[in-house]
């Protein structure tokens, strides 16, 4: 048994504002027995002006906000994941790394990993976005080998396509999280459907921490997120949904539930080689 804690926060453009809040939400989550505690994409600034991202982003070695999640952890003796912080790269174009870290009961990095799928949409007419324009997307599957299990990384966008969860559960992961900043208007429609879809597809509990609210912004437009965070169990029942307030949410998870649920329905084992004349 593991006992997850969910932060559902509402991160300003802010970082230092930001930080204050998550580790007073990981200190009450802790209190609360919480042992594996999880935060949402993008917890350090929530912002779509890009001059004013690069006055407050830092590189992973300098990010005062990765310093102090490394402390807590180790102060608390938790395992931490970060759904994401944005933080400058080595891109040759100027743009950001959105980075989930995943950081031991002893204040180390066990894993980190770079968001795959950039969000390059046209919503509605006032709901567009092009990340790949601001941010570099990564190119590696990542696991986590954490004391109590395995845990497979995700961001957000990457929950539409499902051959990466597959690839994530064939590869050991009895947990898969989807740390989140989704916009409510696709949110409404498939948030819910598409964590349960995954959960039932690999047999893994799926853990996705989100952004919620309208978000403070000091330059540039507001964003809105749909909030929501999920507990999905591995045969796709949600345990836990944090509507729509900032706050914790605390479950109880049991990790041999994934064993059951791989045996009653082992897809996973039925692979099929096929032809496929489109590609």
């Amino acid at each position: 048994m593991v006992t997850v804690g969910l932060l559902q926060t509402n991160a300003s453009d802010q970082p230092v504002d930001n930080l204050a809040v998550v580790l007073q939400m990981v200190r009450d989550a802790h209190a609360q027995g919480a042992q594996f505690i999880v935060t949402p994409e993008v917890t350090n600034c929530v912002s779509i002006d890009k001059d004013h991202q690069r006055r407050l982003f830092h590189r992973q070695k300098d990010d005062p906000s990765l310093k102090a999640f490394q402390q807590i952890a180790a102060e608390l003796s938790i395992t931490l994941l970060i759904g994401s912080l944005a933080l400058q790269s080595s891109d040759p174009e100027g743009r950001f790394a959105n980075r989930c870290f995943v950081i031991g009961p002893n204040g180390e990095i066990i894993a980190n990993y770079d968001k795959i799928h950039m969000f390059d949409v046209v919503l509605d007419q006032t709901e567009t976005f092009q990340e790949s324009k601001g941010y570099r997307p990564g190119n590696k599957l990542v696991l986590a080998p954490c004391e109590f299990g395995t845990v497979g990384l995700t961001i957000c966008y990457d929950l539409r396509f499902p051959h990466l969860y597959r690839a994530l559960a064939k590869a050991g992961a009895q947990i898969i999280t989807v740390p989140a900043a989704f916009s409510p208007v696709s949110g409404e429609a498939h948030w819910h459907v598409l964590l349960r879809a995954r959960a039932i597809e690999t047999g893994c509990f799926i853990v996705a921490p989100a952004q919620t609210g309208t978000h403070s912004a000091t330059s540039g437009r507001q964003r809105q997120t749909y909030g929501h965070s999920l507990l999905v169990d591995p045969w796709g029942k949600v345990l836990a949904d944090a509507s729509t307030n900032a706050g914790i949410t605390i479950v109880e998870i049991d990790l041999d539930q994934v064993d059951t649920a791989r045996g009653r329905i082992p897809s996973l084992q039925h692979d099929r080689k096929y032809q496929n004349p489109y590609e």
